[in-house]
């Protein structure tokens, strides 16, 4: 009889993973990027909520409860679970509210420098000559001054509202897009994908937003995150002055604002705000921390 000898089965390759795949693993692998993502999410999630998870309306008087403390303190109400504010009105609830203000400034401010800083960024890399040296100028003056120090200047010249505070915040963050865009374009207007295409016929505006600037994310993308969270923190500082967004508006800057003279008398009204602040900013900085990670391909590995 012959004896018939059993073939080893073939074992298929392993499937590489997706870039996808390798960008949520390094960004989980990080932490206190996940955790920031979360605490972020999370005020995302209240302040768009807010109008129906806020147990009582921001603008709501109620006489005889000013200055209420904390519910767990002694004097406290269980109405209100972080107490009142010098006119009545519920903490908790301006704290949800003030989410929205706060969270759609530093969003909208860092959205519009964002398009104003690439597109300034790359046609200076585009057209060095004069343009370019004609940009930097400028950018350089304007990063010569402290950010804060010239969101109160142009703030102040503008008016206090949400909408001049937005403007004044996309000034200010404006440069470090314009830097960052330039110093990445012009890398990439030295490939030879770049040569081809314009060899190939294509106009500026596909050579510029559709050939260079995908190339350019990553580093802009992380670039966004920081800038947020300057932007939030700009806000406070402009509402705290009052240049921001004007009582009875529930926005943080502005409650810090109004609770400075109360400060020695109850420390709760300036505490919660500052709070809310100081928890923004931080979890947009870890998960910018996450996302360069994820975003730099050398620091990319495959588990």
């Amino acid at each position: 009889m012959t004896q018939q000898t059993a073939t080893p089965a073939v074992q298929a390759a392993p499937t590489p993973p997706t870039q996808w795949q390798l960008f949520i693993g390094t960004f989980c692998r990080n932490k206190g990027a996940v955790l920031g993502f979360l605490v972020l999410l999370s005020m995302v999630i209240i302040a768009l909520a807010a109008p129906w998870l806020a147990p009582h309306d921001p603008f709501q008087l109620f006489t005889g409860q000013e200055q209420l403390p904390p519910a767990f303190m002694d004097g406290g109400n269980s109405m209100f679970l972080l107490g009142t504010d010098d006119a009545g009105r519920d903490t908790l609830s301006r704290l949800m509210h003030g989410a929205r203000y706060s969270l759609f400034i530093g969003l909208s401010a860092t959205f519009m420098a964002m398009i104003c800083g690439v597109s300034l960024g790359l046609s200076a890399a585009f057209w060095p000559k004069i343009w370019g040296k004609c940009v930097m100028l400028v950018n350089d003056i304007l990063m010569s001054y402290p950010s804060l120090l010239l969101a109160i200047i142009i703030a102040a010249i503008l008016g206090p509202s949400m909408t001049n505070t937005i403007i004044t915040i996309a000034l200010v963050c404006m440069p470090p897009f314009i830097r960052l865009t330039r110093a990445t374009a012009m890398v990439e207007l030295q490939r030879d994908y770049f040569t081809a295409s314009r060899v190939m016929g294509a106009g500026t505006l596909r050579l510029l937003f559709i050939t260079i600037l995908p190339n350019c994310m990553a580093p802009l993308i992380v670039q966004a995150t920081m800038i947020f969270s300057s932007a939030i923190l700009e806000a406070g500082a402009i509402g705290f002055l009052g240049f921001g967004v004007q009582p009875p508006g529930a926005e943080w800057g502005a409650m810090l604002g109004t609770a400075r003279q109360y400060i020695q008398s109850n420390v709760w009204l300036a505490i919660w705000p500052g709070l809310a602040i100081f928890l923004a900013a931080l979890s947009i900085n870890l998960t910018g921390d996450g996302l360069r990670d994820a975003l730099d391909p050398k620091l990319k590995q495959v588990s």
